[in-house]
């Protein structure tokens, strides 16, 4: 399991920001080609990416570029320029359909990228929802949805809300797409980055949804957003204690046991181990970050 607690966007036509990410307590990196950048800015853009991606020293951090749209004046050349680097992952905005996640796909495979590195398919459109599990599904290369959250609401003409009233048909749809397909699947952007508490409250709903992370915009919100999607202290130590339980009682030769009032059966225990699975995961790269 690879954590995706912590997904922070980086414009890539900014040297600086490349530079500091490498000591960021990001889960993941996302080196921005196309929102962050502007027209006259890409070719520049495009050339630092490249040479921060392939200059390493992101260490644990999962390091993915993010590519301007199918159909875009810059789309070709940055598959082009990135394939053959092999970041950890490539964004493809506004994927559409399952034949967009196949073009891409194909053009990154005959620019040369590995196989190792992965497809991240960026759903911001009602179209793209409605498809939500055709693109899921499209390719084994496809490994991350993100949730483009600005656009969507954009294209939805719904209102930015506390609580996303307007898109949370949206968001379940696609949750259940990702979780039938297998695929990870991260939250999107809170864009008020002094309003520290609706963005706490923003990452409590999506970790309560089943989102794996979100998207950030602000190395601010990264030890908020760490923390919210990281097991706790009390989640660790209640899945030690369902192991246990139900290991006791299949010994003893029942197949259900209560444990802390709350009647526990197999299921139960699957949820369990995957959450000391995801406190193994985020202690090992929190340990790696910090050379402990």
């Amino acid at each position: 399991m690879r954590p995706r607690r912590s997904v922070l966007y980086l414009p890539g036509a900014n040297e600086r920001a490349l530079e500091k990410a490498r000591t960021l307590p990001a889960d993941a990196l996302v080196l921005d080609l196309e929102d962050a950048v502007a027209p006259d800015a890409k070719a520049t853009a495009r050339d630092r990416v490249c040479e921060a991606v392939a200059s390493g020293g992101y260490g644990e951090r999962e390091t993915a570029v993010r590519i301007n749209g199918l159909g875009s004046a810059w789309h070709d050349a940055d598959v082009r320029a990135v394939a053959p680097v092999g970041p950890d992952a490539v964004v493809v905005p506004k994927v559409g359909s399952a034949a967009d996640v196949h073009a891409v796909d194909r053009a990154l495979t005959d620019a040369g990228a590995p196989a190792r590195t992965a497809v991240w398919a960026m759903v911001e459109t009602p179209a793209a929802v409605l498809r939500a599990e055709e693109i899921a599904t499209a390719s084994e290369r496809l490994t991350v949805l993100v949730l483009g959250t600005n656009d969507l609401a954009k294209e939805l003409r719904a209102e930015f809300v506390p609580g996303r009233a307007p898109l949370l048909p949206s968001l379940s749809l696609c949750l259940l797409a990702a979780r039938a397909a297998g695929k990870s699947i991260v939250d999107g952007v809170y864009n008020d980055v002094r309003d520290a508490e609706g963005f706490e409250a923003e990452c409590v709903q999506a970790r309560q949804f089943g989102f794996d992370g979100k998207t950030l915009v602000h190395p601010n919100q990264l030890d908020v957003c760490n923390r919210v999607f990281a097991p706790s202290e009390a989640d660790v130590e209640h899945a030690r204690r369902v192991i246990e339980a139900l290991e006791r009682a299949v010994a003893d030769g029942r197949g259900v046991v209560t444990v802390d009032g709350r009647m526990v059966e197999n299921l139960h225990v699957e949820q369990a181990r995957r959450v000391l699975t995801l406190h193994q995961a985020v202690t090992a790269r929190e340990s790696g970050e910090t050379g402990r």
